[in-house]
């Protein structure tokens, strides 16, 4: 369905409003001009009565002929399309005239109406002569339209001098409004067709700059953002092919018969292990994508605390061991009943724990905690390193998938991310919150803080 673009309807929107307070205004002025008309016709109609008493009653000669006082006068009335009578007591005149207007100016009184007869609406006016004689004028109302005319003239051609104006300044003003939007929407089409390099000028009102603005920011935004996700898949491609290089090299080994018959079980463990690690990985970046979509089942049970510790700390002090770290236990063996989902709780310990490992030397040591608190109705997990540690900056995008890949590649020891950004999304999942810190030993420390249920308040509910 095509559509009408802004820079014709502004134009035709404020020729409309134009036309609108044309009519309006209009409508307003038409009664008042002929108002006015009407007014001034009858106080000329007036002042010519008063004039025409006064120069009749100085050399009144019975008639307004070219001989008698009155000549001038005839002229001055027939100018003005007035109808002149003078009267007495005995005069009979015809409408619009009445006795009673004969009886008004005979007896020194005055006449000032307007009225209708057969001919139309017509101006009376009537002044005393002398006693029992009086002149009465008539003019038709037609004169004030002739006086109202020109006015109304002026007016219209004024109003559509305005209207005319109106629609240019609304096209003058559509242009500049649609030009920004017009590029706003071409840099947009842009960004769809996948260009990141995109920038637009800021240009017109400040709502439509805030519109380039915010566009400008968003074409930066998806270009950073994509260059994350880029770095993040070439680091997981790397930690996906590391253990599928070993499980290749040691099966064509082993095809190949060039393994000695009593190493096999060595060779076969080692191809195990890599093959455990894949899976994990594999697990964990199935984990994370579901957990965007909200497409991970959480299943509570009741759990006691000390178990759940104990068994992932036993696991993970062999670990440490046989990597040559020194593995601290904190785990809190006081007997305590919390409901939550074991298996998330081991996938964030494992996650935590592995990442550890990989960024600690031998000697130093990795913390393991899980205890009551650190608020009422509240539990946590926490591990620490005393590794390199982290600075102020990487804590605000630790749980980000590769980000801390892309830091610090090549540099140090380091994971694609993966883990770290699962313990966050699976925190968040089980109603809680993960948090990075600068550790004791050195080193960084995490931390998961879970509700005593997930279907309670969060901690972030509880203002903690």
């Amino acid at each position: 369905m095509s559509r009408v673009s802004l820079a014709r309807r502004l134009p035709l929107l404020m020729a409309g409003v134009a036309a609108i307070a044309v009519l309006i205004a209009a409508l307003v002025a038409w009664p008042l001009l002929t108002s006015a008309a009407d007014t001034t016709a009858r106080a000329t109609l007036g002042r010519t009565a008063d004039l025409t008493a006064e120069i009749l009653q100085r050399g009144y000669s019975g008639d307004f002929g070219p001989r008698g006082p009155g000549n001038r006068l005839d002229t001055l009335l027939a100018a003005q399309q007035v109808t002149a009578y003078v009267v007495d007591e005995a005069s009979q005149l015809q409408a619009p005239l009445t006795d009673d207007d004969v009886d008004a100016v005979s007896t020194s009184g005055e006449v000032s109406d307007k009225r209708t007869s057969t001919s139309g609406s017509v101006y009376v006016e009537g002044r005393p002569l002398s006693d029992g004689i009086g002149v009465l004028l008539v003019q038709p109302s037609t004169v004030a339209r002739d006086l109202s005319t020109p006015a109304l003239v002026r007016l219209g051609l004024a109003l559509l001098l305005g209207l005319t104006v109106a629609a240019a300044v609304g096209y003058v003003v559509a242009r500049r409004l649609t030009r920004p939007l017009a590029q706003a929407a071409a840099a947009a089409n842009a960004m769809s067709a996948g260009h990141r390099d995109v920038r637009i000028d800021p240009r017109g009102p400040a709502e439509v700059a805030d519109i380039t603005i915010a566009l400008n920011r968003l074409a930066a935004g998806l270009g950073e953002s994509e260059g994350r996700q880029r770095e993040f898949f070439l680091t997981v491609s790397h930690e996906l092919r590391t253990p599928l290089t070993s499980i290749k090299g040691y099966a064509e080994a082993l095809a190949d018969g060039v393994v000695d018959p009593a190493d096999v079980p060595d060779v076969a463990g080692v191809v195990r292990g890599e093959a455990d690690h894949l899976d994990r990985l594999v697990a964990d970046l199935l984990d994370l994508a579901r957990l965007g979509a909200v497409d991970v089942t959480v299943q509570p049970v009741e759990v006691d605390l000390a178990d759940l510790g104990a068994e992932a700390a036993s696991v993970w002090a062999g670990r440490a061991e046989r990597a040559g770290v020194l593995f601290i236990d904190e785990v809190d063996r006081t007997s305590h009943a919390v409901r939550t989902d074991p298996v998330r709780v081991r996938q964030i310990i494992d996650n935590l724990m592995e990442n550890a490992l990989r960024v600690t030397g031998e000697g130093a040591p990795v913390v393991l905690r899980v205890a009551r608190g650190p608020w009422s109705g509240q539990w946590s997990v926490e591990v620490r390193d005393g590794g390199p540690g982290l600075t102020a900056d990487d804590l605000s995008v630790a749980f980000e998938p590769g980000e801390l890949h892309s830091r610090y590649k090549g540099i140090r020891k380091v994971g694609s991310g993966v883990g770290l950004a699962l313990v966050a999304r699976l925190a968040e999942r089980l109603g809680g919150r993960a948090e990075a810190g600068v550790a004791p030993e050195g080193g960084a420390a995490f931390r998961v803080v879970l509700p005593g249920d997930p279907g309670g308040a969060s901690p972030a509910e509880l203002g903690v």
